[in-house]
């Protein structure tokens, strides 16, 4: 198994934690139980972790990838940045659940707040899992890739004026 396989393996594991994490601590809230809401900090916590790994193996894909022909290397860089700051909003999220099941295990009055933070955070997490999640796969998918995107793929046309 090469870095790219490897880095394949692991990514989708951080992208999809949170969104899971982020059902589990609404659950938990709905039905009023620090049991679940301890698992949604979890969740976020191993999510977390995960990201280290995801985060190491990216440079060795790059390494791969890079050597295939037609890949485009703007695609790869945009991903890196993406990505980059996801794993910081990831490990960010980790802390404050840290935090959250901390205060959630020993009863503190600051709990409620805590969870309420770890939502609202967790969704801006999401938004930027979703950056990732396609800038990564716009580096072989070109399906995906928006129209303005396309443009050093596409065959020149003299006629639409876009070379």
């Amino acid at each position: 198994m090469n870095q790219a396989h490897f880095h394949l393996v692991l990514n989708h594991i951080p992208i999809i934690l949170p969104g899971v994490g982020l059902l589990v601590m609404l659950a938990g809230y709905m039905l009023n139980s620090e049991i679940v809401k301890r698992t949604a900090y979890s969740i976020f916590i191993l999510g977390a972790i995960i990201t280290i790994p995801a985060l190491l193996t990216g440079e060795g894909a790059e390494e791969v990838v890079e050597k295939v022909q037609g890949i485009d290397k703007q695609f790869i860089k945009n991903h890196e940045h993406v990505a980059d700051t996801f794993a910081i909003l990831c490990y960010i999220l980790g802390g404050i659940s840290l935090a959250g099941l901390w205060a959630s295990w020993k009863q503190k009055p600051i709990s409620k707040l805590i969870g309420l933070v770890t939502i609202v955070f967790c969704m801006v997490v999401l938004i930027f899992a979703k950056q990732t999640g396609t800038t990564g796969g716009e580096i072989r998918h070109t399906e995906i890739r928006t129209t303005t995107t396309y443009t050093s793929f596409t065959t020149p046309n003299p006629e639409s004026g876009r070379y």
